[in-house]
C-alpha cells in the first residue's frame, strides 16, 4: 500500500533507490533526489512535501519505529529534493528510509480534521502502492486491489485483490486457502499445514529474509555465566535435525541452517556453506573446562505458547542436553508473561527462543538491540551480554564511513559472538 525511498538490495547488503532517483551523503547530511512519476493513489503527485510531512507526522506520533528517525530533520529544498540532517552521523540511516513510509498529505488533510490524521488512515490507505486499501476492519480482514496508476510495472499474473484475514486458526487457514478465498497467512503456520497446501497444488516459493531463530542464553546465570558451558550447548545442539524438523518437503524448509550470528546476506555474515553443525566432541571438551559441574547442571529452556513449534526445538534441546550429562526443564511461557520476565536477569530463563528480524534490512537494527551492553531488560536481550569488544564492533558498525568499514566491523562482531 506504501513505498519508500529506498528498498532493500536483492541478494545482498545494501539498498537501493525505490522512490528516490539517486542521493548524495556528506556526513550528517543526506541529499535524495525524487521520482518525477510517481503519483498517489488519490492522483495526487507525490513531491518533497510528502516526505518532510511523512517523517514529521511519525516523529509527532512517536508510535512503531519512530524511533529510528529521533534526532533528523527534514526539508524540501524544491518538488523533486528533500535533504535529512542528523543531529549525530548515523551509517544506517539510508537502511533507515525502509521503514518510513511516504504519505499523501494533501490527501489526508482532505480527509481528516487533524494535522496527522490518525482516524482517517487506520482505515484508509493513502499511499503510493501497487495496491490500494478497498476496506480494513482490524477484527476480521482488510481487502486491497490493485493500483492502476503504479510507477513501476506489475506481472500480469499479480491477483488483482487479495485479502489477508486476521485472527485464524491453521486448519482454517489451510481450508480458505484450498479454496481460494486467503492469500496471505501467518509466518507461523506449522510446516505440515504448508506441506498439505503444496500437495493441493498451491505453489511453494523461498526467500531468503533478514532475520534469524536465536536460541539465547542468559550470560548472568550459573552455569552459563560460564563461557565454556555455553560453548558446550551451542555444539550438542543439532542444527541439522532442527531445519529438518521445520522442512515443507525434500527440497523447501521453512529455515535454513545458520552460519554465525548474522544472516547470510547482510554485512559480516560467513558464508552460507559454513553452517553450524553439532559436534559432541567438542562440546564435551568445553563442558570439562567449565567451572559448573554437569551433574549440579538444571537448565531451564523456554518456550514461547504462541509459538507452538518451538517446543518441538525445546525437546530437541533436552535430549542432545541429555547426552552431555546435563538435566534441563522446559518451561511454556505465554508472550506477555516472557516479555515481563525477561526484564530482569535473575527471572529470565537459561534459554530463550526467539525469532529476530532486521527492521530495516540492516544489521544495526538486528544486533545493536539484542547484543549492546546500553540495551539489557527487553525481549530482543534476554542473554544480558556485557562485552566490551562487542560493544565496541556494533559502535564501529553504526560509525563506519563507508561500506567496507561496516562489513568490517560486523565481521569482527560476528567472530567475537560466535
Amino acid at each position: 500500500v506504501y513505498d519508500t525511498l529506498v528498498l532493500p538490495q536483492q541478494g545482498g547488503p545494501g539498498h537501493a533507490a525505490h522512490l528516490a532517483a539517486s542521493w548524495e551523503v556528506d556526513g550528517a547530511n543526506y541529499k535524495f533526489t525524487l521520482r518525477d512519476d510517481v503519483k498517489f493513489q488519490s492522483g495526487n503527485a507525490m513531491t518533497a512535501a510528502d516526505v518532510v510531512y511523512s517523517l514529521e507526522r511519525m516523529q509527532a506520533i512517536g508510535a512503531g519505529l519512530s524511533y529510528l528517525f529521533a534526532g533528523v530533520t527534514a526539508q524540501a529544498v524544491d518538488d523533486t529534493t528533500v535533504e535529512f540532517t542528523l543531529e549525530t552521523p548515523y551509517a544506517p540511516f539510508v537502511a533507515s528510509l525502509v521503514r518510513l513510509p511516504i504519505v499523501d498529505m494533501a490527501h489526508v488533510k482532505a480527509n481528516s480534521d487533524s494535522e496527522w490524521g490518525e482516524e482517517f488512515l487506520s482505515g484508509n490507505g493513502a499511499g503510493t502502492g501497487a495496491y490500494g486499501v478497498k476496506s480494513h476492519n482490524p477484527q476480521e480482514e482488510t481487502v486491497m486491489t490493485k493500483s492502476d496508476s503504479y510507477f513501476l510495472d506489475v506481472a500480469a499474473a499479480a491477483p488483482d485483490t487479495v485479502r489477508l484475514r486476521y485472527g485464524l486458526e491453521a486448519a482454517t487457514v489451510r481450508t480458505l486457502i484450498a479454496q481460494g478465498e486467503h492469500d496471505i497467512a501467518s509466518q507461523w503456520l506449522p510446516p505440515e499445514v504448508v506441506q498439505a497446501l503444496s500437495k493441493d497444488g498451491a505453489q511453494l516459493l523461498t526467500e531468503s529474509g533478514t532475520g534469524a531463530f536465536y536460541f539465547k542464553m542468559n550470560t548472568t546465570k550459573a552455569p552459563l555465566d560460564d563461557v565454556n558451558c555455553r560453548l558446550a550447548l551451542s555444539h550438542a545442539f543439532d542444527y541439522e535435525t532442527a531445519v529438518q524438523m521445520i522442512a515443507i518437503n525434500d527440497d523447501v524448509s521453512a529455515g535454513s541452517a545458520a552460519s554465525g550470528a548474522i544472516p547470510v546476506g547482510m554485512f559480516g555474515a560467513n558464508p552460507a556453506d559454513n553452517v553450524m553443525t553439532q559436534d559432541m566432541d567438542k562440546a564435551k571438551e568445553y563442558l570439562s573446562a567449565c567451572k559448573h559441574d554437569a551433574g549440579d547442571m538444571n537448565i531451564e529452556v523456554s518456550w514461547i505458547a504462541e509459538v507452538p513449534l518451538e517446543e518441538r526445538f525445546a525437546l530437541r534441546m533436552q535430549s542432545n542436553f541429555t547426552e552431555l550429562g546435563i538435566k534441563s526443564e522446559i518451561k511454556k511461557l505465554p508472550w506477555a508473561l516472557f516479555a515481563e520476565q525477561v526484564s530482569t536477569p535473575e527471572n529470565t530463563p537459561h534459554i530463550s527462543q526467539l525469532f529476530v528480524n532486521a527492521v530495516t534490512g540492516d544489521p544495526d537494527t538486528l544486533l545493536y538491540g539484542m547484543y549492546h551492553s546500553s540495551t539489557p531488560g527487553t525481549w530482543q536481550s534476554p542473554e544480558y551480554l556485557n562485552d566490551a569488544q562487542v560493544d565496541e564492533h556494533l559502535d564501529a558498525g553504526r560509525s563506519a564511513a563507508d561500506d567496507a568499514g561496516r562489513e568490517a566491523a560486523y565481521k569482527a562482531l560476528n567472530a567475537r559472538l560466535m
